[in-house]
């Protein structure tokens, strides 16, 4: 089983400021990549910080999305990507590349990624599908709304499908 999986924190809409990439290869985790990312004018949304955490102090001397994103690209192209709330990742990816000049389709990937919410909303055993419940239920380390943490457990929970 090879996949990437990834999580997006976010400052305002879909203004990234934080991304957690894990890489799993033949079933085991091969790479980890997590980077803070200045959003526009390093500009938040009160409801965001107390979600996961991250201040503009954080992220004012940190890169903008535009010289983030060859590692991205790099970790995604070509490849079978899973997110916890799918929907919700690749919109912020797909607006937020669009708004810095770059285009999805370069990224040959799905339109539609894989999305372990999904899968556990269709199990009787996770009664809301929440990360964090899936988690609690399967005994996955999680320290949640933690870009690389989302992402490590988010594989962790598509290895287990």
């Amino acid at each position: 089983m090879t996949f990437t999986s990834i999580d997006f924190e976010t400052a305002i809409r879909h203004h990234i400021c934080a991304v957690g990439i894990v890489t799993v290869e033949n079933g085991k985790i091969a790479d980890e990549y997590h980077s803070l990312i200045r959003p526009p004018n390093n500009e938040y949304n009160g409801h965001n910080i107390q979600v996961h955490g991250i201040t503009e102090e954080d992220t004012q001397n940190t890169l903008a999305f535009d010289k983030v994103y060859p590692e991205i690209k790099k970790r995604l192209q070509g490849k079978i990507i899973v997110a916890h709330n799918e929907s919700f990742d690749r919109s912020v990816l797909q607006k937020t590349m669009a708004e810095n000049g770059f285009d999805y389709s370069e990224l040959k990937i799905s339109e539609r990624w894989e999305c372990t919410m999904r899968l556990c909303r269709a199990n009787d055993k996770y009664p809301s599908g929440k990360l964090d419940e899936c988690c609690t239920i399967d005994n996955i380390e999680l320290k949640h709304h933690e870009a690389l943490s989302d992402a490590r457990a988010c594989a962790e929970l598509y290895l287990r499908r």
